[in-house]
């Protein structure tokens, strides 16, 4: 598709299983903004992270990823249909949508004519939100691997637009009166392959292979991997959690 930024179709498996899951809280939280709950459009779906959440508060859902490959690995659901879509050119009818949520996407939106496609769809009192996460929280003896390695080795490689991600969004322009939310997370149980399977998830991976080969990668896993036996042991699980940052506003349609 004509200007979509494609930085993980060609890991949308994994994307699937290793990226972390959000709380159902937050949709609820987002569900109790909406006057109406009859559809719900997940913008910029991946493979459904967020998407899943919403038949619990809604109607119909209406996932929409610009990636084939990511739609084609999320899971069925009744009420959630799945569509290869630009978010700038959903399809959905007008004045027809409660709430949009974009889950961890609206960096990579070409978002002046996302908003435009909002207002044309969202229908009176319809809420959006963007939601964004950055780094994972790692014990100490973890640490200074995990950052030398997302700075250092791969700080080249992260697309531009990744810096909105780094600031929470708070420099993503958002031309809606804010409306308040309670403070959000992710948490998720991890062991090790479950940690070094979302970082090769990352976009800036995926540079780094295309540049450099698989070599620096495979030389942090081996250093990771060595630590966290020395620090955590074989077949430890750790409680992980990623700040979470939503903007949420009320669109004024069209």
């Amino acid at each position: 598709m004509s200007g979509f930024k494609d930085h993980f179709s060609s890991v949308a498996q994994g994307y699937a299983a290793f990226r972390p899951r959000y709380r159902p809280q937050l949709a609820e939280d987002l569900a109790a903004l909406c006057p109406q709950h009859r559809l719900a459009w997940d913008a910029g779906c991946g493979s459904g992270q967020f998407s899943a959440l919403l038949p619990a508060q809604f109607e119909q859902v209406v996932a929409t990823d610009a990636s084939a490959e990511q739609i084609a690995a999320a899971p069925p659901h009744p009420q959630i249909e799945y569509r290869a879509a630009r978010a700038e050119a959903s399809g959905l009818p007008d004045g027809s949508v409660d709430l949009i949520t974009v889950a961890q996407a609206a960096h990579w939106f070409d978002l002046p004519a996302f908003y435009a496609e909002c207002a044309r769809v969202a229908a009176p009192g319809c809420v959006l939100a963007l939601i964004t996460y950055a780094h994972m929280r790692l014990p100490e003896a973890l640490t200074a691997l995990f950052w030398h390695f997302y700075d250092g080795v791969l700080g080249p490689f992260w697309p531009p637009d990744r810096r909105h991600v780094e600031q929470g969004y708070a420099t993503l322009p958002f031309p809606f009166a804010p409306l308040p939310l309670p403070p959000q997370a992710l948490e998720a149980v991890w062991g090790l392959d479950q940690v070094l399977g979302y970082v090769e998830t990352w976009s800036a991976v995926r540079g780094l292979l295309k540049a450099e080969g698989d070599a620096r990668l495979r030389a942090f896993k081996a250093a990771f991997h060595k630590t966290w036996l020395d620090t955590q042991g074989e077949g430890a699980q750790l409680a992980l959690d990623w700040p979470v940052t939503v903007r949420v506003g009320r669109i004024r349609p069209l």
